[in-house]
């Protein structure tokens, strides 16, 4: 059975003191950590469940895979490791939380927002896509604001990692879409997001 979040409060995990409980998501509780020595905060994202030796190794590549990800518009990940057996991740903290709790579902949204939330996400999807990553959950939920109100797209544990050009694998993929064709879609999904249709 696994401990409840609010007896982690306290706790050190890696190099990090876990100060506050953010929230949780299917298989994770993210807290918010302060670094022992740095005094920096950063989101901690613990996983539930114990993986097995197999499913540890596609979680750490995973991880890796996520960490090379340099985006103003994308959540970074810092570090990986693993706690009581369970594994975790240190994630810049976006201290102005989701799209979601900021427009509640039927909140007018007006169109001078919605803009450059658009070009933002699309910006961060295109560069993961550039990457050969596609974000199979892209919602409100997902979409942070940092400090300055800037959007970051978190989240990436839900991603396809693109195989096309290998002909092996190319059939087992979702479609990569020409590029012009995908930016439409991009703008297409999160307008619908926002809007809530």
């Amino acid at each position: 059975m696994s401990e409840s979040p609010e007896n982690r409060l306290g706790q050190q995990v890696g190099s990090y003191r876990l100060i506050s409980w953010l929230g949780k998501g299917g298989f994770a509780d993210v807290y918010l950590g302060e670094h022992i020595y740095l005094k920096t905060q950063s989101a901690i994202k613990m996983l539930r469940v114990q993986l097995s030796e197999e499913t540890l190794k596609d979680f750490l590549t995973e991880a890796r895979t996520i960490a090379k990800l340099e985006h103003p518009h994308i959540v970074r990940v810092f570090d990986y490791g693993i706690e009581d057996e369970n594994p975790f991740l240190v994630m810049s903290y976006a201290p102005n939380g989701s799209l979601q709790q900021r427009f509640p579902k039927g909140t007018y949204v007006p169109m001078e927002k919605i803009v450059p939330i658009v070009q933002q996400i699309a910006s961060a999807l295109d560069y993961a896509h550039q990457q050969r990553l596609i974000h199979r959950d892209v919602k409100p939920e997902n979409m942070l604001l940092g400090s300055q109100d800037q959007v970051l797209l978190s989240d990436f544990g839900v991603v396809v990692v693109d195989q096309s050009s290998n002909p092996q694998t190319a059939k087992k993929q979702p479609p990569i879409w020409p590029r012009s064709s995908y930016k439409a879609r991009l703008v297409l999904l999160v307008i619908s997001t926002l809007l809530g249709s």
